[in-house]
């Protein structure tokens, strides 16, 4: 280690002097996931001088108690992909979100449209040469950090030193915290027979050498548990879970047919447990790249038979796809969803995949709708949409006509529902 670093832990402040560099009408990106810089944020959320902060940030885990009470009038908490702590406060107008591509979120910092004042960010300690590393979440972390004025570090001695382009100079840090703690953790449930079943017709659909992205949720890790007769996978997604880490060890993900980075599996974040942690820490096969590199269609497109799963809340009798909100209520976000599904349509011998379970509800509500709900979101259009798949079939709209849709998607909605379905699409198609 190089002498002035031999004690940078002597430099170390408590969260408080740390943050003495905010000041009121700041604007400050957060990092999130996995990585969320918690005592940062317990910290900030004890000023009460501070007025008109803007804190951006995509899916944090923990509490948000910068939101308690009052303090929402202080600190004012604009989402780019919301998750649980955050729904029912943009709900209430206690927070906000912006609808946006998980591809152009570093170009909002990187470009000043959002010129941000702080990054708060989790990192590893320094190594020999000085470089601390962003660890599990680079996304949208590696424009912050390069664009912000200041940057205020918790330097956690758990937080994984991954590899890619994950570097931040231990000098760039104008403040910083030590930890010792572990990281938020996303444990996955036990999937239902209805995961179970999409995950094996979606598994049907990957071929040999296929390059696989994932998205966030039960249905992605249900496919994956799934393709253990596969071989030569490979792996660009924009996030991976436990489920991935089987596939690598036994040699079914070997990322050797991929174009962009073969021989390596790329992510730009991921979310998962202690397990997860342990594999990404020092394992030159796995780099992480801001997200506008790994969601760039440019790219994707160049890897052979990308397979993209993602998830949906509804999908129409046309194609349009919901994934972002029930109604007017926010849900998650865009995130890479359309960015994968429009690179996966222009790999050569690719799958767009979008999964859903038929019904919500307990099984009260067709997903499979004759139109989706008033104020939801059409995350992916009618013209990019490819395959849909639930329990009860795989069907391609590529290329189909409006009718040819309509009876397709008819025919993989909840039997209890397709009479229903029927009537309204003859209503609608005459």
């Amino acid at each position: 280690m190089t002498p002035h670093l031999s004690d940078w832990r002597s430099r170390a402040v408590s969260p408080s002097d740390a943050l003495a560099l905010v000041r009121s009408g700041m604007k400050i990106f957060v990092q999130g996931a996995c990585a969320t810089p918690t005592p940062l944020l317990e910290s900030l959320a004890l000023r009460d001088d501070l007025e008109n902060v803007r804190l951006y940030h995509l899916h944090l885990a923990g509490a948000a108690p910068w939101l308690e009470g009052d303090k929402s009038k202080r600190f004012h908490s604009i989402s780019l992909f919301t998750g649980p702590g955050l729904r029912q406060p943009i709900e209430d107008g206690r927070a906000d979100f912006v609808p946006i591509f998980l591809s152009d979120v570093p170009g909002l910092f990187s470009s000043g449209r959002v010129a941000l004042d702080v990054a708060l960010v989790q990192v590893s300690p320094p190594d020999t040469h000085g470089n601390c590393s962003l660890g599990t979440s680079v996304d949208a972390a590696r424009a912050a950090v390069d664009s912000a004025r200041f940057i205020i570090a918790e330097i956690n001695d758990q937080m994984p030193r991954t590899h890619g382009n994950t570097g931040l100079q231990f000098d760039r840090i104008d403040a910083f915290i030590t930890t010792d703690r572990p990281l938020h953790q996303h444990l996955g449930g036990t999937e239902n027979a209805v995961e179970a079943r999409i995950g094996e017709i979606i598994a049907e659909l990957v071929e040999d050498r296929s390059t696989l992205q994932m998205g966030i949720g039960a249905i992605p890790d249900a496919v994956l548990s799934r393709l253990g007769d596969k071989h030569d996978l490979g792996v660009h997604t924009e996030m991976f879970s436990d489920r991935l880490i089987d596939l690598c060890e036994t040699g079914v993900v070997t990322n050797k047919y991929k174009q962009v980075h073969p021989g390596r599996t790329v992510t730009s974040f991921i979310n998962g447990s202690k397990r997860l942690f342990d594999f990404v820490h020092d394992n030159l096969a796995v780099e992480f790249h801001p997200c506008d590199r790994t969601n760039d269609t440019a790219i994707i497109r160049r890897n052979p038979r990308v397979v993209a799963i993602n998830s949906a809340i509804q999908v129409d009798l046309t194609g349009q796809v919901c994934a972002d909100s029930f109604g007017h209520r926010i849900f998650s976000g865009i995130g890479g969803q359309m960015d994968f599904i429009r690179g996966a349509a222009l790999s050569r011998g690719g799958k767009a995949i979008i999964a859903l379970p038929s019904t919500g509800k307990s099984g009260t509500i067709s997903r499979i709708c004759t139109e989706i709900n008033p104020g939801a979101g059409v995350v992916t259009t009618r013209g990019h949409v490819h395959w849909v798949v639930t329990e009860y079939g795989a069907v391609n709209l590529h290329g189909a006509t409006l009718r040819e849709r309509g009876e397709a998607l008819i025919s993989i909605a909840h039997p209890d529902f397709r009479a229903e379905l029927t009537r309204d699409f003859h209503r609608i198609r005459h």
